[in-house]
């Protein structure tokens, strides 16, 4: 009996009830039976584990009921890899989207328990990094709100990225614990268990036809194990699977090593399996660094895929109409080996002839880009990929040759364009260049904004996008109004429901009815106090954890996301060091009260980023504690930036810093977030605030600085950086002031590698936009001084920001590259 009949032949027991008095039963059952507390002595923690239980059961019909559907229409299914998916809690998320928040809440009231001190016990999912992995989550919960049959497969980090603390004004990374006391959101699939190979050697061998096939025989192996979370759409009707690996070794523990006295060596290879799954992005500088960062993209992309083949000929019992019932989209460059991996199956596993294999993968892969970065395409050294994975360099250079030929016969390329193209970079030492793969092996290939689609045809996809001129396509990222306004900003959720009604709940669309209140003087009254509610919260969050005082009267000034250069905190900092300057210098001026707050995670080994953090906590240490400033300016830098804190941060904001140097951000979606929470984006034209600018309107948002054409223009025919600091008074002061030891007198030229990179290249034009985003600033100030006129600006961010669903998104990605709902 194959598993669509057998689902078809079980009884399917009756939905649960919601009503807070069974909850509340339920509750007290699972706490009993489940947990083995008697009520009386329960912990906070021990309710909260009895709470998602109930959750969970309740989520449990809607996703077998979801999964009967697929089998029995025969949908096509899309399966979205990802190295990253940064969910955050999702107890709200779950809660929420099955409209229970009411019925829970009363459940729990009934037995003493409040939701919202419980819910806040419940760890991050250290999953993911930045944008990346948290777009992926936004995704995943709209493609099950737009009824997409969807997988989402990623890496069951046990320690993720890191935590980050703050010490004496460095950042500090330490292992992240959330899974310590289990995770009770998961299942684990003992039955969905391969084994993955590393090494070895590849045999050739006649098939039956007389042709050569190909065996590898790995020297290693390990077992990936499936842990399945359930991922609910809005309204819960339907709820998608995020299948995540960990890695087990064949032999848990060498005995024979272990009872001749080498206890750690009768481990070794339980290490090294469990490294698959401990750490999100090990660090790469070192040999051993980049090996495991190999390891880590093939493991998942090869359990993942050979999980998608088993289900697939579980049903079909056969591959052939694979491109029809299958989409395999590719979120970024980490899982680009899934095209060579998915070659190996067909060709040398199931038998498929070269020709109709690469024609099957063509047709089922898709890959996004998320990054103009050359750097940030990865490649791997060939002898390090010819080592761990020799049939799929074989694969590759099978692939690179047909690539290439086609490309000289057909299209007449000359040898610059062919070394372009080429999956293989012959500069320097031999390289497979991984994103030149992922673009070969997919039938569309799509951009994150308008801006860097167009940029990608130009610029690291040029050539391709000659050999392929139809592939590349745009898909604008958007955000899930879910989380990002209904469940972090209930106060202007309300708010809004008051004032147009609750449609824009199942189509934000409809939050355009709400620009006819942008006038209104009452609804602006209204607006402002939900904002102030929420700058309440932050300012006590952030006393509570850091000890500081913060006036919510304040602009509150915001710039979090990953710790970049080309993000350019560095400049934001600056421009608070200028204005410090001026505040002292001009105490008669009118200035206008403001608190710049920063958070972010630098990559461990990236030098300059971590010096970023430090010289904000530097600054910050002056300024906070100068009396000459009278409170007029604060600089904070809150440690450990993840989802939860993103919660807190988001609705809080007036003013939304998204600064990054023109043409280099692929999209932006904390931008998004911010300025649908009502908050006024400071921006470059960059990323998606293009078509932020084209939403909200030019008299809505502040752009300042150079165009991408103008930073290209700069940088091909020469920036003269050291001209424009001595014409710029205030600049040439503040980097003064950094360079000389002002804000570290313990080590005086602590900053001045950073300054000195602005007075001799100043790559990221930090130095060449900085006069433009002063005055910005001030202008920003202005606004700011007429609440009538911020007011109104603030409903408009909200009132236009319905296109920058990320549902919208899903639905573009299924009609227009799956084919899929």
């Amino acid at each position: 009996m194959n598993e669509s009949s057998a689902i078809k032949d079980i009884p399917v027991p009756a939905p649960r009830k919601t009503d807070p008095s069974v909850l509340a039963a339920d509750i007290v059952e699972r706490l009993i039976y489940r947990i083995g507390k008697d009520a009386k002595v329960a912990k906070p923690h021990d309710w909260l584990i009895a709470a998602i239980l109930v959750v969970r059961d309740r989520i449990i019909d809607r996703w077998m009921e979801s999964t009967r559907k697929t089998y029995e229409t025969g949908a096509k299914r899309v399966y979205y890899l990802s190295l990253e998916f940064l969910i955050g809690r999702l107890t709200r998320d779950a809660v929420s989207n099955l409209g229970m928040m009411d019925d829970l809440r009363e459940a729990l009231k009934s037995l003493g328990v409040d939701l919202d001190i419980i819910a806040a016990l419940e760890p991050d999912a250290a999953l993911g990094n930045g944008g990346l992995g948290r777009l992926a989550a936004c995704f995943m919960e709209s493609m099950a709100t737009t009824d997409i049959p969807a997988y989402g497969y990623g890496i069951r980090y046990v320690h993720g990225l890191f935590r980050q603390q703050i010490a004496d004004g460095w950042q500090v990374e330490l292992p992240e614990t959330w899974l310590a006391h289990g995770n009770p959101w998961e299942f684990e699939r003992r039955e969905s268990a391969y084994e993955v190979g590393f090494g070895g050697a590849v045999e050739s061998v006649l098939g039956a036809d007389a042709e050569p096939r190909y065996v590898w025989k790995p020297a290693e192996r390990v077992i990936a194990v499936a842990y399945d979370t359930p991922i609910v759409g809005w309204r819960a009707d339907r709820v998608n699977t995020l299948r995540l690996w960990t890695a087990q070794p064949i032999d848990p523990i060498l005995l024979d090593a272990f009872n001749a006295g080498d206890h750690i060596g009768a481990l070794k290879e339980s290490n090294k399996a469990e490294s698959l799954a401990r750490v999100l992005y090990p660090a790469d500088a070192t040999p051993a660094g980049q090996e495991l960062r190999l390891r880590q993209e093939f493991f998942f992309s090869s359990a993942s895929l050979q999980d998608i083949v088993r289900r697939h000929l579980q049903q079909y019992n056969t591959l052939d109409n694979l491109p029809d019932k299958v989409a395999i989209q590719l979120n970024d460059t980490h899982p680009a080996v899934s095209v060579a991996e998915l070659m190996r199956l067909l060709t040398d596993v199931h038998g498929y002839d070269f020709e109709t294999a690469w024609d099957m993968t063509q047709r089922t892969v898709s890959y996004t880009n998320h990054t103009l970065l050359p750097e940030a395409l990865e490649t791997w050294p060939v002898p390090l990929f010819e080592r761990l994975l020799p049939r799929h360099m074989q694969i590759i250079y099978g692939i690179n040759a047909k690539l290439l030929i086609e490309a000289r016969k057909v299209k007449k390329f000359n040898d610059a364009q062919i070394g372009a193209i080429s999956l293989i970079d012959e500069a320097g030492g031999r390289r497979v260049r991984m994103g030149n793969l992922a673009f070969t092996g997919s039938h569309s290939i799509n951009g994150v904004s308008a801006l860097h689609t167009e940029l990608m045809k130009v610029t690291v996809f040029a050539d391709l996008h000659k050999l392929y001129p139809d592939r590349i396509n745009n898909k604008t990222n958007g955000i899930t109004p879910r989380r990002w306004l209904m469940q972090c900003n209930g106060p202007l959720t309300g708010l809004i429901k008051e004032a147009i009604g609750e449609k824009f709940l199942d189509d934000t669309d409809e939050l355009k009815a709400l620009d006819t209140f942008a006038g209104d003087s009452e609804f602006q009254k209204k607006f402002m106090a939900v904002k102030r509610g929420n700058k309440v919260k932050l300012a006590q969050l952030i006393q509570s954890r850091m000890g500081l005082k913060l006036d919510p009267s304040a602009m509150f000034d915001i710039q979090v996301k990953r710790i970049h250069e080309y993000k350019r905190q560095f400049l934001n900092i600056i421009e608070a060091v200028a204005l410090y300057d001026q505040i002292r210098s001009h105490p008669e001026r009118d200035w206008v009260p403001r608190v710049k707050i920063f958070a972010g995670k630098a990559a461990p080994s990236y030098h300059n980023a971590k010096l970023i953090i430090k010289l904000a906590n530097d600054v910050a240490r002056v300024v906070n504690s100068d009396p000459a400033v009278r409170g007029l300016l604060k600089v904070v830098f809150v440690p450990n930036y993840n989802v939860s804190l993103a919660e807190v941060l988001v609705p809080a904001a007036d003013l939304s810093e998204q600064i990054s140097t023109a043409g280099m951000e692929a999209s932006g979606t904390g931008n998004m977030k911010f300025a649908l929470n009502g908050a006024l984006t400071i921006g470059t034209l960059d990323g998606a605030n293009v078509e932020m600018l084209e939403n909200v309107g030019a008299e809505n948002i502040k752009i300042f600085g150079m165009t991408t054409e103008q930073v290209a223009k700069a940088r091909a025919e020469g920036h003269n950086p050291r001209g424009i600091i001595e014409s710029s008074r205030e600049l040439q002061q503040a980097l003064h002031a950094i360079g000389t030891g002002v804000f570290s007198p313990d080590d005086p030229s602590r900053f001045q590698s950073l300054v000195d990179g602005l007075y001799s290249h100043d790559w990221f034009m930090v130095a060449g936009d900085f006069d433009a985003y002063a005055i910005a600033q001030r202008e920003i100030d202005q606004i700011w001084t007429d609440e009538t006129s911020w007011s109104e600006k603030a409903i408009r961010n909200t009132a236009r920001m319905g296109w920058f669903s990320s549902d919208r998104t899903i639905r573009q990605y299924a009609s227009e590259i799956w084919k899929a709902g």
